[in-house]
């Protein structure tokens, strides 16, 4: 299915519902929906592959907890600037005070703009995750090299904060 057609059936479901929202704020809310959900996935996934590595070497040495720990949390953060996405677009929408209407344009325009952090949250979350696994090894035989190790996953968070940046300077351009 084509995007052009994805969108004729949101369309059509939007004006045969009676949800009271105007297809402009639909696509919005679709578009804060997805930043937070797809960046919010990645995350989930990539801190359960650090975490699995993790708990192998707390296993080994309870006294590493807290330098694995932070490993394990750095994929974490792609989920938060999904979510931050998410509120700024539901904020510029005034969802959570009587929400204003937008035309079906500046609603598109909101879900594509929502997109980068979405698709790179959801995809370096991941990678970011494998590489903090790979790491973790590197503090299980050598823990006074976490300066070191935390560079590695640092750089796969470098395109998901480009993205963050993409995604935010593209909703705030956006008039409603």
């Amino acid at each position: 299915m084509e995007l052009g057609q994805i969108f004729a059936v949101l369309g059509t479901a939007a004006s045969t519902t009676e949800t009271g929202l105007s297809l402009g704020q639909i696509y919005a809310i679709l578009g804060a929906a997805t930043a937070v959900a797809l960046a919010g996935l990645g995350s989930v996934i990539g801190v359960a592959i650090a975490g699995q590595s993790a708990a192998g070497v707390v296993t080994e040495d309870p006294d590493k907890f807290g330098q694995v720990l932070l490993l394990q949390a750095l994929p974490g953060t792609q989920g938060i600037y999904g979510l931050l996405i998410g509120f700024i677009i539901m904020n510029k929408l005034n969802i959570f005070g009587g929400m204003i209407d937008v035309s079906t344009e500046t609603g598109l325009l909101l879900f594509v703009s929502a997109l980068p952090i979405a698709i790179v949250g959801l995809i370096s979350a991941i990678y970011q995750g494998r590489t903090s696994a790979a790491v973790i090894g590197i503090i299980a035989k050598r823990p006074e090299e976490l300066g070191k190790a935390i560079t590695f996953p640092v750089v796969v968070e470098t395109y998901a904060v480009l993205a963050l940046l993409a995604s935010f300077l593209m909703v705030n351009g956006i008039p409603v």
